[in-house]
């Protein structure tokens, strides 16, 4: 378009220099076919537009925008349509309380409320992109800025809306996946209704309040001390039943004893002990008693 303007401007020129002194009079059509060229180029230039890979093209004609959309590749159009290029390749946005990590500087993680009453602070990022089919629709509807009149606005609501079914600790331990579940259907279903898809929600962090944290701390502590305490009482009992097995087995080992050793039973090892002392080559003195057990004493010269 730029081309066209420049061209007409160098046409008007050539004119005006046709009216002039005969100096430039004789310049007159040469810059006047310049101009007619430059317009050429700057319509031949307009009717040539390049829509990159990832990319869709919205026509306008005078504003109106146009139902049909350009794919990537090199496309033959209308001069006067005016070509938005749109992104449709995957898109994020993040939510985040660290300074430079979001999209927006400073401190942008989303506050909310829990069932019971606690501020809780989350880290959030947002991975969508837009439906070729229904590029149309949101510069129509919305804008190029959809980013920020749908993207932020809605995730950061719905977030919101969604936490107050939720106590603040559930939403660090058991109930995290079926949170990020239930908003990730919840932003969906909006996103569709405006020509977006959400591709995928990821909780980044979750920051409880202070005193949340250290009544966690102190549970924690509890738990690991009764924990100890238990293994500790487990020792113990293990420790005393070795010992009641130990005392039980000794008084089983007595009282087999004692019942089996009967006179015969003496008798017999006496007669054994005999028998070994016989055949020692030592020589032995055996001193016998009346209804006593023999006394043997060692005769061997020292």
């Amino acid at each position: 378009m730029a081309l066209i303007i420049l061209g007409i401007i160098i046409i008007l020129i050539g004119f005006g220099m046709g009216r002039s002194d005969v100096n430039f009079r004789r310049f007159a059509g040469v810059v006047r076919i310049v101009g007619l060229l430059v317009v050429a180029a700057g319509i031949l230039v307009s009717c040539i537009v390049q829509v990159d890979a990832g990319q869709v093209g919205v026509m306008k004609l005078f504003g109106k925008v146009q139902n049909d959309v350009l794919p990537s590749g090199l496309h033959f159009i209308n001069p006067l349509l005016e070509v938005e290029k749109m992104d449709i390749k995957t898109q994020n946005y993040t939510m985040s309380g660290v300074h430079d990590e979001g999209v927006k500087q400073g401190d942008d993680a989303i506050r909310v409320l829990t069932s019971d009453g606690l501020e809780v602070t989350i880290d959030l990022t947002v991975l969508y992109k837009l439906l070729p089919s229904d590029a149309p629709k949101i510069v129509r509807e919305t804008g190029l800025d959809y980013t920020d009149k749908i993207v932020r606005p809605l995730t950061r609501t719905k977030i919101r809306d969604n936490a107050v079914y939720y106590e603040a600790i559930s939403l660090i331990s058991n109930k995290r996946d079926e949170f990020q579940q239930r908003i990730f259907r919840s932003i969906d279903e909006d996103f569709k209704k405006r020509g977006l898809v959400l591709e995928q929600l990821l909780i980044r962090n979750i920051t409880l309040p202070q005193s949340v944290k250290t009544t966690i701390e102190q549970k924690i502590s509890a738990e690991q001390e009764a924990q100890k305490m238990q293994f500790v009482l487990q020792k113990e009992r293990q420790e005393a039943e070795r010992k009641r097995v130990e005392a039980q087995g000794i008084a089983d080992y007595q009282r087999i004893i004692s019942l089996s050793l009967t006179d015969r039973q003496l008798q017999y090892e006496q007669i054994k002990a005999m028998k070994e002392l016989a055949a020692s080559p030592n020589a032995k003195m055996v001193i016998l008693g009346k209804n006593s057990t023999p006394l043997i004493l060692d005769a061997k010269e020292k």
